[in-house]
C-alpha cells in the first residue's frame, strides 16, 4: 500500500519555530511531527510514502534518508514547483498512486490523533466506493466547514462552510482513503480537494465518511500544538504509560528524554514536554510546556504556557506565560517577564514583554 502526506509550505503559523526547520520537523512529543504519521502507516502495512513538499525538500530528502532504513519503508519526495494546493499534489504523484489497484492514504501533515489506518481501510473496502474521509466531532462547528452524512451507512451527502445555525458537529480531520479510480477527477493544477473534489463525490455517492474515536488536534499554530501536546500526553497514559517520567517534583503527565538533567527542587508537570540534552537549574516550575533540544533554563524560573526553541538560554528568575515561544537560540535574560511574546530566532532579550507581541 502507498500514502501521500501533503507535507507543504512555509508553516507560517508555526512561526518563528518554522523560521528554522520545516513543519513537520518540528518535535511534537519529542519526535518530529512527521515521523508520528509515518510510523502510523508502517505499521498498518504502508509500503510507500510520498511527501508532498514545495519548500526546502533537499532538508526534508536528507532527514528521509536514514528514516526509510529505521522504518523499512521507501520515501520519495514529490517537489512542486508551485503550491498545487491540497488536491494537485494527488495529480502529480499520480504514476505512483496508481501503480496498481490498491487504495492509497492521504492526509495532512499538522494533525496529530490515534491514527486510525486500519480501520480506515477496513471501512473502505467494506463500501467500496472512491473515497473514504475521516471525520471528528467539535464543540463549536461555527468555525469550521462541517461535513453532513447518514449516520447508519457514512455516505456524504453534502459540506456546509462554517454553518450558523446547527447542522452538524462533524469536521473533517485531514485523514482520507482512495480507490486509484478518484484520480481521473484532478488535474495538475493547483487545486482545492475540500472545495473542488469532495464536493462532486459527494453528488456521485462515491464519498463516505467515518467518525474518528479518541482525540485529535490540528497542530500548526502555537496554542493548538500546546493542547495537542496535553491530548496526546494523556493517551500515552493510557496506552503506554511507561513512557512518562515519575519522580520527586514530577506532577501529571510528563515526557523527559533521558538525556535531560534537571535540577533540585523543580516542579515539572502537569502536560510537560522536555527533549535532549535540556537543562533545567534548581527551582524551576514548568506547566504545559514543550522545551525543545538543548536549551537551558536557568533556576527559580517560572514557565506555562511556552514553547523554547532549540539551544534557547532562559536566564534566572524569569516568569513566560500565555503562549509565548521563542525561536532557536534566543537568549531571555535575568528577571524578565514574557507575556504572549513570539521572539524570532537568535534574538537576546534585556526588556520585559508585558504583552502578546512578535519581537523581531
Amino acid at each position: 500500500m502507498k500514502a501521500l502526506i501533503l507535507v507543504g509550505g512555509y508553516g507560517t503559523r508555526l512561526r518563528p519555530l518554522t523560521l528554522s526547520i520545516p513543519k513537520p520537523l518540528v518535535e511534537f512529543g519529542n519526535k518530529p511531527m512527521l515521523f508520528h504519521q509515518l510510523e502510523a502507516l508502517v505499521a498498518a502495512g504502508v509500503k510507500h510514502i510520498v511527501l508532498a513538499v514545495s519548500y526546502r525538500a533537499e532538508q526534508m530528502e536528507k532527514e528521509m534518508e536514514s528514516l526509510q532504513t529505521q522504518l523499512g519503508v521507501k520515501i520519495s519526495i514529490s517537489l512542486e514547483n508551485e503550491p498545487l494546493g491540497t488536491a494537485g499534489p494527488l495529480a502529480l504523484a499520480r504514476d505512483i498512486l496508481s501503480q496498481d489497484d490498491d487504495p492509497f492514504f492521504v492526509l495532512n501533515s499538522d494533525i496529530i490523533c490515534d491514527f486510525p489506518f486500519k480501520d480506515m481501510l477496513l471501512f473502505h473496502r467494506h463500501h467500496g466506493r472512491e473515497g473514504t474521509i475521516v471525520v471528528t466531532k467539535v464543540d463549536e462547528p461555527s468555525k469550521y466547514g462541517v461535513v453532513i452524512y447518514n449516520p447508519e451507512d457514512g455516505q456524504i451527502q453534502k459540506f456546509v462552510e462554517k454553518p450558523q445555525e446547527y447542522v452538524s458537529n462533524k469536521i473533517n480531520a485531514g485523514m482520507y482513503i482512495f480507490s486509484p479510480s478518484m484520480l481521473k477527477r484532478i488535474k495538475l493544477q493547483p487545486t482545492s480537494i475540500e472545495k473542488e473534489v469532495f464536493p462532486q463525490m459527494a453528488e456521485d455517492k462515491n464519498l463516505y465518511a467515518m467518525e474518528l474515536q479518541g482525540f485529535w488536534m490540528d497542530v500548526g499554530q502555537p496554542k493548538d500544538f500546546l493542547t495537542g501536546m496535553c491530548m496526546y500526553l494523556s493517551s500515552l497514559k493510557v496506552k503506554q504509560p511507561e513512557k512518562l517520567h515519575q519522580g520527586p517534583g514530577i506532577v501529571g503527565n510528563v515526557l523527559i528524554d533521558p538525556s535531560a538533567k534537571i535540577g533540585n527542587n523543580c516542579r515539572i508537570g502537569p502536560n510537560v514536554t522536555i527533549g535532549p540534552n535540556v537543562v533545567i537549574e534548581d527551582g524551576v516550575c514548568i506547566k504545559r510546556c514543550t522545551v525543545l533540544k538543548e536549551a537551558h533554563i536557568k533556576s527559580h524560573s517560572w514557565l506555562e504556557s511556552c514553547i523554547i526553541g532549540w539551544k534557547c538560554v532562559v536566564g534566572n528568575w524569569v516568569r513566560m506565560e500565555n503562549v509565548s515561544v521563542l525561536g532557536e537560540d534566543v537568549i531571555v535574560k535575568d528577571e524578565i517577564y514574557i507575556n504572549g511574546g513570539r521572539i524570532l530566532p537568535h534574538k537576546s532579550i534585556a526588556e520585559s514583554v508585558p504583552d502578546p507581541q512578535i519581537i523581531m
